[in-house]
Order: structure tokens, then C-alpha cells, then sequence
């Protein structure tokens, strides 16, 4: 790649991965990896949904091993980097109980071109739910269920 070229080889300096336990505002995730070379920001507003195979969700509770997730999200976003051609990636995840609606996961990656940005996006919320210490506990009005990585996979 030339040396103008704004896409990264690595995890670049405009990169984040993030735990909060606080709302996440999707549209300032967004924002923070929109540089002027880049014609395409691409980002994933995942929430807590009301139905899950048949059942009515109450809320969830999402715990990580902080630690090690961020140092799963940034081997990611290096390896996002080596795989598609896109400028930066930002991953924010909350944990904590979340309210039906609620924003679990932002994963915003912005690119020169929209393909490669739609691309690493798909790949890095599949790899996140494969790989990253974070597990969701569903709760029901008759129980709960901790689930083990990706329970319900849009393919």
C-alpha cells in the first residue's frame, strides 16, 4: 500500500474497544471513526431484543473479564485490518442489566470504499460473539438462561 493510502496495516491510532457500563450513543461511536479520506462509515447497533425463540425477554445482564476482552477486541480490529480494507474500527460493548431497547454493542468501521466497511463489520460482530470473554444472561419471566456464544446468528 502507498504510503497516502489511509488504510492501516495494524490497529490504527483512531481505533477504540471500549467496555461501559453507561448507555452507549450510537451515532458519537460513529462519528469518532469518520476520517475525510473515507467515503463509508458502516456500524452495527446491536440491542436487547423483547423475543427470543419464542420467549418474552424481560432484560439482560451482560458480564465480561474486562481485561481480556478489550485485548480480544483489539486482536480483532488488528486482524479486521489485515483482512478488509478499511481505515479504522471502534467497538463499543456494555455491560451491566440492560433494558429491552437498550444498545448492547456498537461496532462502527469506516473504509475508503462501502465494501470493505460492510464486510468488516459483518465479520468482527461474529468473531465478538465467537471470541470476546462478554456472556449474556437472558432473563424470562419464568427463568433464565446464561447464553453461550452466538444463540441466535443472523446468516
Amino acid at each position: 500500500m502507498s504510503e497516502q493510502n489511509t488504510v492501516c496495516d495494524y490497529r490504527c491510532p483512531l481505533d477504540f474497544f471500549e467496555l461501559t457500563k453507561e448507555p452507549i450513543d450510537v451515532g458519537a461511536v460513529a462519528r469518532r471513526v469518520v476520517p475525510r479520506e473515507c467515503g463509508a462509515t458502516v456500524s452495527l447497533d446491536g440491542y436487547a431484543r423483547e423475543w427470543t425463540k419464542g420467549r418474552k425477554t424481560e432484560y439482560l445482564v451482560y458480564e465480561a473479564y474486562d481485561r481480556m476482552a478489550i485485548t480480544e477486541m483489539e486482536r480483532l480490529g488488528r486482524d479486521a485490518h489485515k483482512r478488509f480494507e478499511i481505515a479504522h474500527v471502534g467497538i463499543v460493548h456494555r455491560t451491566g442489566r440492560l433494558e429491552i431497547g437498550d444498545t448492547s454493542v456498537v461496532i462502527s468501521v469506516s473504509a475508503p470504499h462501502r465494501r470493505a466497511a460492510f464486510e468488516a463489520c459483518q465479520w468482527l460482530i461474529s468473531e465478538l460473539k465467537k471470541t470476546v470473554p462478554i456472556w449474556k444472561k437472558e432473563v424470562f419471566s419464568d427463568g433464565e438462561v446464561w447464553v453461550e456464544g452466538d444463540s441466535n446468528p443472523d446468516t
